[in-house]
């Protein structure tokens, strides 16, 4: 069995803005005016290259996420841009990290396009479900202090919709929906995985670990994301729920080059970008009144005091690297950063491995994924060197001769009556002349 499980990430920027140091915000306030069109169209064709690239490459899966007003994430709906990658690509899985459930009117809608994208891809989703960062609600009609809530009555009805037959109607606090029916439903079933990400709040460590879901850690230095998983562990041991490797996954980029001083040289620019613009967000806009609770808005400052944590935006480059938020390298370092890592926190998975970065050209992509693959990948890998989707087979059929031979025909068959008192017949036959 894999050791690690290594996972490409869409962060699709659009860094083309006069003025850069005039702005003390990357999210909300920024004016979308700087922003052609045409630039955003090619950025996103560069993107869809490399990301569908990482089938061939033997990664475990693509991620991709949802964010708003901002250059530094032009991707605003994950549906769209997995629903863009699954022609490109036959057997990766996609994670879908993932739709801001709070934001939605009804989280029906969610439930029936997630599930109509697990049936477009033969059942390649996972689902990932986000609160959404305070700096979201700036772009939304929703109070912040009722984002938890929100958040977590909608992952019950998408999970009831999808695991109990409906109709069935909904009277939730914040959810009415007189019948939750959605179609089509998943090809896995009950339901595609699940994945949640954090940023350290207890009450969603301990709901994730309770529900059984991935807990994903972003942009968190090493150290902080070691604390997550032992409070993960923690309360699912609570719970006596065992806690499988995988199911703890770690967001930390990684570029790999020829030397250690090649990789410095290509990554630092595009690393740099990241935390000096994409997260370069004023407190008042990051933590929106009522968004965080207070136990875990008090154990955040309390630790930021403690351990003396800077802004994501006062961050040197040798601070990310010394502090594990990013990792960077030769193959031999870089295997050595990712063992040590993982060994330390004790994470399953690593997102954002070879994953293209602020202004980061198609071809550094591609060297940076080339490399990792045929250098890093197989050191963490069964001596086959198979991705975990390549382990088993697809839950839906990839052709139309093997869904014949293995699913054949479905238990109802389509009846109709030609004249309204005559008798039913398949609609499928009913053109012969026979029929009815």
């Amino acid at each position: 069995m894999n050791r690690l499980e290594f996972y490409n990430f869409t962060l699709l920027a659009y860094p083309f803005i006069p003025d850069q140091d005039a702005y003390d915000s990357y999210w909300v306030n920024l004016p979308n005016s700087y922003c052609d069109g045409r630039v955003a169209h090619q950025r996103l064709e560069d993107m869809l290259e490399v990301f569908a690239a990482s089938e061939r490459f033997g990664y475990d899966g693509i991620v991709v996420n949802e964010h708003h007003a901002t250059p530094g994430a032009i991707t605003p709906s994950p549906n769209l841009s997995a629903a863009l990658l699954i022609p490109r690509t036959r057997r990766i899985p996609i994670a879908v990290v993932g739709n801001m459930l709070p934001a939605h009117l009804t989280p029906v809608r969610v439930a029936e396009e997630l599930a109509m994208l697990d049936v477009a891809s033969g059942g390649r989703i996972k689902a990932g479900f986000v609160r959404g960062t305070g700096m979201e609600y700036y772009a939304h009609p929703v109070d912040p202090s009722q984002a938890r809530e929100r958040f977590w009555e909608a992952h019950d009805l998408i999970l009831k919709a999808w695991r109990e037959p409906g109709p069935f109607a909904w009277n939730g606090d914040h959810f009415h929906v007189p019948a939750v029916n959605p179609w089509p439903r998943p090809v896995q079933q009950p339901h595609p995985e699940i994945w949640i990400p954090g940023v350290g709040s207890l009450d969603t460590i301990e709901r994730v670990a309770e529900e059984g879901h991935r807990y994903m850690t972003i942009f968190a230095p090493q150290f902080f994301v070691k604390a997550q998983y032992q409070m993960f562990r923690a309360a699912a041991e609570k719970i006596g729920r065992e806690v499988k490797p995988n199911q703890l996954l770690a967001s930390v980029p990684t570029y790999v080059a020829e030397t250690d001083e090649q990789a410095h040289r290509e990554a630092r620019a595009h690393m740099m970008w990241v935390y000096q613009r994409h997260l370069k967000v004023p407190p008042h806009i990051f933590f929106p009144p009522g968004f965080m609770e207070k136990r875990s808005l008090r154990n955040m400052l309390e630790a930021k005091v403690k351990y003396g944590i800077k802004d994501f935006d006062q961050l040197e480059y040798e601070d990310l690297l010394e502090q594990g938020y990013i990792i960077v390298g030769s193959p031999d370092t870089v295997v050595n950063r990712l063992g040590e890592f993982c060994d330390d926190v004790g994470a399953g998975g690593i997102i954002g491995v070879g994953s293209p970065f602020g202004a980061m050209p198609k071809w550094m992509a591609l060297k940076n994924m080339q490399i990792m693959a045929e250098e890093v990948f197989p050191h963490f890998r069964a001596d086959d060197g198979k991705p975990v989707w390549a382990r088993s087979d697809r839950p839906a059929a990839e052709t139309v001769a093997e869904h014949a031979a293995t699913v054949g025909e479905p238990d109802y068959p389509p009846m109709v009556r030609l004249t309204r008192e005559g008798p039913q017949v398949d609609a499928r036959t009913a053109h012969l002349r026979d029929a009815g």
